[in-house]
């Protein structure tokens, strides 16, 4: 029986991808692109190996999300500075910064190392549906 052998950092090729936002629902598009971000839709995934594609995702203002989650939902960051606690609602997030609410979905599912961060800068999101990108020939996932 021939071995399983592990995944080389210069064995992987890398691969664009484009995913248009537009009508979609905010979850199922993140799910997506966590899997092609960590490379879990190819064969010689490894866990402690970047395998991952890189992401770009247009029209990241025209996302969906479903039940009350845009006035429900509440972002937390710190300033650093006493009492520096700011909230911000769903709503008023996807209005100010879409890309930030995108990102943020995407960052949630990818592990909490400093693969996930190195996994993390290969996603790019755009507002509208222009990119800097098409150099990379994309192909639509």
């Amino acid at each position: 029986m021939p071995k399983t052998e592990a995944a080389k950092k210069q064995n992987i090729e890398k691969k664009w991808y484009l995913i248009n936002a537009s009508g979609q629902i905010l979850g199922r598009v993140a799910t997506k692109t966590a899997r092609v971000l960590m490379g879990k839709h190819k064969t010689i995934w490894t866990p402690n190996v970047d395998t991952g594609d890189f992401v770009i995702v247009i029209n990241a203002d025209k996302i969906k999300v479903t039940g009350n989650k845009l006035k429900d939902k509440t972002y937390y960051r710190h300033t650093g500075y006493m009492g520096g606690l700011k909230k911000e609602s769903m709503m008023s997030l996807l209005n100010r910064k879409p890309e930030t609410v995108f990102t943020l979905a995407v960052a949630g599912m990818l592990p909490k190392t400093k693969l996930g961060k190195q996994m993390l800068k290969k996603l790019k999101v755009y507002k509208g549906s222009e990119h800097p990108h098409e150099a990379q020939n994309p192909t639509a996932l």
